[in-house]
């Protein structure tokens, strides 16, 4: 097991990393929402036009992340004995929401567009450069998932992983606009519907991504214990280590990369402080070997020999 020494020197190591990806994340953002907005204008593009201002809405979820990541790096301190981890899962929960909103802003407009285009109402014809900027957008979008989500797993941050989607997300929004804007230019009138078609299927993946990202962050924020497999990768542990005779009242829980590990474990009365001290190094050594960084809180108490082992109560 890592100790809080060891602990805070890697989460200062992993929230650099985590500080640099967000700020990639935020320039470029930025940037292609005002290359968006402005090829909007000049080729005439409705469509590129909002994507440029639905890339407004990452800026603010970069701002939200960074945050979030800064919070959560200053890692354990008197007030915060387990560390801030719970702010990278709350930007998680709120990355979340805020993708259900655009996905359902997405879906409203869609249908509006379809009942428009099916009373006779027709779109004005983009210029080609509208094209070009939606796929460089989709590029670069799609190279940002990769580097946050490489960095993301790297780190254990559920934050970055989150704003990983969140690029995806974008990407797939801004594939809705290629085929709209291309349909509008070389397919003719009557194919602009496959703009709001596609955002409409786009919207429908987004809201898909939005619960998955979302869930894992309500169980973390209301502290649902580690999956059964890795609570009998705990189990095994605690049985197979010499000197425990039983255990029991093993609680887990994660806050952000940590996990948290609770137990009491019943060892020999007779035992000296020190071999017991010893058993309970040797079980936060094993645990931290099988399942990364944990916090353990340990309580050693005599074995009778009418006690049974207890896993979980």
């Amino acid at each position: 097991m890592a100790n809080e020494q060891e602990i805070r020197r890697d989460s200062s190591l992993q929230n650099r990393q985590e500080k640099r990806c967000t700020l990639v994340g935020m320039t470029s953002d930025v940037c292609l929402s005002l290359l968006k907005i402005v090829t909007g204008f000049v080729g005439h593009s409705s469509a590129i036009l909002a994507d440029g201002i639905h890339s407004i809405g990452d800026t603010v979820t970069d701002v939200l992340v960074y945050a979030m990541v800064r919070l959560s790096g200053k890692g354990i301190d008197e007030r915060y004995r387990y560390g801030r981890g719970k702010y990278e899962t709350l930007a998680a929960f709120l990355i979340s929401i805020i993708l259900v909103i655009v996905a359902l802003g997405l879906l409203t407009e869609g249908v509006k567009d379809v009942w428009a285009a099916l009373n006779g109402q027709m779109l004005e014809r983009p210029h080609s450069i509208a094209l070009i900027v939606a796929i460089v957008a989709i590029v670069v979008k799609e190279g940002l998932y990769h580097y946050t989500r490489h960095t993301g797993r790297k780190t254990g941050s559920k934050a970055l992983q989150a704003y990983a989607w969140h690029h995806r997300a974008d990407a797939l929004s801004t594939m809705a606009t290629v085929l709209g804007v291309a349909g509008a230019i070389f397919l003719g009138e009557q194919w602009r519907v496959l703009d709001p078609l596609a955002a409409i299927g786009v919207s429908v993946l987004i809201l898909i991504l939005a619960f998955k990202m979302g869930r894992p962050a309500i169980l973390e924020l209301l502290e649902v214990s580690l999956p059964l497999e890795e609570q009998d990768r705990i189990t095994a542990i605690v049985t197979h280590t010499p000197g425990v005779l039983a255990f029991h009242n093993l609680r887990t829980r994660r806050n952000g990369n940590l996990r948290v590990v609770d137990m009491h474990i019943k060892v020999d009365g007779d035992m000296n402080v020190n071999h017991a001290h010893d058993i309970t190094r040797e079980i936060e050594r094993q645990l931290g070997e099988e399942l990364g960084d944990v916090l353990t809180n340990i309580h050693v108490e005599p074995y009778h020999g009418r006690d049974n082992c207890e896993k979980n109560n």
